[in-house]
């Protein structure tokens, strides 16, 4: 069974390395962001869960939430560590995206009992099932070799044109803006321009030849994958 992948976001270090090493000694792989802006930079990979803590300098967890989750779409479980135990505060961190909350300070007992339940209810605990391979038309999208084939010819594409397109593919029909797909694919570089999509797509097309007609433009809108 594939070990699972966690991302733990906090600007105190030493509980950054106190959480990884216990969480580590679980099975689990974790990897550590000092801030939210770097946290962002590392979402090209893949996790089945994130530790964010709430106040940081910079941005804030609750902001990173909610950009995660309304800009960039991405679903990944969030549990919330914070010294705030409010109510509201609570209600906030649920209201954007948040799967749980655990307040500071805590036992490392009580984190690693949280991981599970939130693991196990969002259906990640059994890495097993994951889904690693899509489908759509003949073309074949592996996500744990990043491989893209069709009738078992392997597909020489870049890595952002990969990551487009399984961006896509992870949920047919449903369209993407440019700004969309900027924001996933190209977080850490905020002068690329939304034409940069629109030529990588193209690139992609032609690459995928016939298959290339199941990447959708939406005039006006952005793009999506067709079954």
């Amino acid at each position: 069974m594939d070990k699972q992948r966690m991302l733990v976001v906090d600007d105190e270090e030493d509980l950054r390395e106190i959480l990884k090493f216990n969480l580590e000694s679980e099975g689990y792989l974790v990897d550590t962001a000092p801030s939210a802006e770097e946290a962002l930079k590392m979402l090209t990979e893949e996790y089945d869960l994130i530790l964010l803590d709430v106040m940081m300098g910079g941005m804030s967890g609750f902001k990173m939430a909610e950009k995660l989750r309304k800009d960039l779409h991405n679903s990944t479980p969030i549990i919330f560590l914070t010294a705030k135990d409010t109510e509201n505060d609570m209600l906030t961190g649920f209201n954007i995206g948040g799967d749980d909350y655990i307040s500071k300070p805590f036992s490392i007992k009580e984190v690693s009992a949280r991981v599970k339940a939130v693991l196990k209810r969002t259906g990640s605990l059994n890495a097993a099932n994951k889904k690693q391979v899509i489908d759509i038309g003949e073309m074949h999208i592996d996500l744990s070799t990043k491989c893209v084939s069709i009738h078992d010819r392997l597909i020489p594409i870049t890595k952002k044109e990969f990551e487009i397109l399984n961006m896509l593919a992870q949920s047919p029909g449903k369209i993407f803006s440019r700004e969309d797909i900027l924001n996933k694919v190209w977080s850490d570089d905020s002068y690329v321009l939304e034409r940069t999509v629109d030529v990588h797509i193209t690139r992609l097309r032609k690459k995928l030849g016939e298959q290339g007609k199941h990447i959708a433009n939406r005039s006006g809108y952005g793009y999506c994958v067709e079954l």
